[in-house]
C-alpha cells in the first residue's frame, strides 16, 4: 500500500467522533499549516530547511540563466547584423569584442584566427577542414560554458521528491511510535507524525516542479544556441571562400596606337 494511502487510512481509522461530526472550518486550515511547521520534529524541520535551500538555489539558477541567455540572444542578433553589413573580416574582427556575451563571437574569433594562420587572411584557406574543426571546437566550448550550473538544477529536480519522501517515512514512523506509546488509539496520538509526513512530501514536490520546468526551458534554449552557432559557422566559412575565390574583372587596356595614327600625331 502506498504511504499516502496508509496515512489516510490511519486518519480515518483513529478519527475521534467529535472531530468527524464537526470538521474544521476552511479558515482554520491555513493556520493549521503554520502550526504544523512550528511544531515539526527535528527530522521534518531539517528536511524542510534543506528543501527551502534547494528551492532558493534553483530559483537563483533559473533567474540568472534566463537573464544571461536573454542578453546572449540580443547580442547575437546585433552581431549577425554587423557581420552581414561588414565588407571585410578585419572590420568585424575590430568590433567583435563589443558583442562578447554572444556565443557567436568565439566561433568567429576561432575561425578567423585559424584562417589568418593558414593564409594570412588572403586567398583560399589551405585546409578548410581545419576551419570547420575550429568552428566545432569554439561552439562546443561556448555551450559548455553556458551549461554551467544547469546540472545542479537537474539534480534538485530529481532528488527533491525523494528528500520529501524521506520526511514522509520518518513521519509515518513517528506516527506509529506515538500510537504505540499513547496507550489509546486516538487521532491526537498519530496526527503530528502524519502531518509531518504530508507536509514534507508537498514541499518536495513544490521544489521539484519549477526546477523541472526551468531545466527543460533552459536546455531547449541551449539547443537553439547550438543550432545558431552551427549555422553561423557555415555562413562564415562560405563568406571566406566566396571572398577568396572572387577575382575582379580585368581593367580595359587601351589598344596600342597604329603607325598611321602616330604619323598623324606628328610622331
Amino acid at each position: 500500500m502506498p504511504l499516502h494511502s496508509l496515512a489516510a487510512a490511519l486518519l480515518l481509522s483513529f478519527q475521534e467522533p467529535d472531530l468527524a461530526a464537526n470538521p474544521l472550518p476552511a479558515a482554520a486550515h491555513s493556520s493549521a499549516i503554520g502550526e504544523i511547521l512550528h511544531n515539526s520534529g527535528p527530522v521534518a524541520f531539517a528536511v524542510l530547511i534543506l528543501l527551502l535551500a534547494a528551492s532558493l538555489f534553483s530559483w537563483t539558477i533559473i533567474f540568472s540563466k534566463a537573464a544571461s541567455f536573454s542578453s546572449a540572444r540580443k547580442q547575437s542578433a546585433r552581431f549577425l547584423r554587423a557581420f552581414r553589413r561588414a565588407g571585410r573580416l578585419s572590420e568585424i574582427a575590430a568590433v567583435a569584442e563589443q558583442f562578447k556575451p554572444s556565443p557567436l563571437v568565439p566561433v568567429f574569433t576561432e575561425i578567423n584566427d585559424e584562417y589568418q594562420r593558414q593564409s594570412g587572411g588572403r586567398g583560399l584557406p589551405r585546409n578548410p577542414v581545419g576551419l570547420e574543426r575550429a568552428a566545432a571546437t569554439a561552439a562546443s566550448e561556448a555551450l559548455t560554458g553556458m551549461e554551467q550550473r544547469l546540472t545542479w538544477l537537474a539534480t534538485i529536480a530529481n532528488i527533491s521528491p525523494f528528500i520529501g519522501l524521506f520526511g514522509t517515512v520518518m513521519g509515518i514512523i513517528d506516527a506509529f511510535h506515538g500510537l504505540g506509546t499513547a496507550g489509546a488509539a486516538t487521532l491526537r496520538a498519530v496526527a503530528p507524525g502524519i502531518s509531518e509526513a504530508l507536509i514534507t512530501t508537498a514541499a518536495g514536490i513544490l521544489v521539484a516542479i519549477p526546477a523541472v520546468i526551468g531545466y527543460n526551458q533552459l536546455t531547449a534554449q541551449l539547443r537553439d544556441f547550438g543550432s545558431r552557432m552551427d549555422d553561423f559557422g557555415r555562413e562564415l566559412l562560405n563568406a571566406i571562400e566566396n571572398a577568396a575565390a572572387y577575382v575582379p574583372p580585368p581593367t580595359q587596356q587601351p589598344e596600342p596606337a597604329t603607325l598611321a595614327q602616330e604619323r598623324r600625331r606628328g610622331v
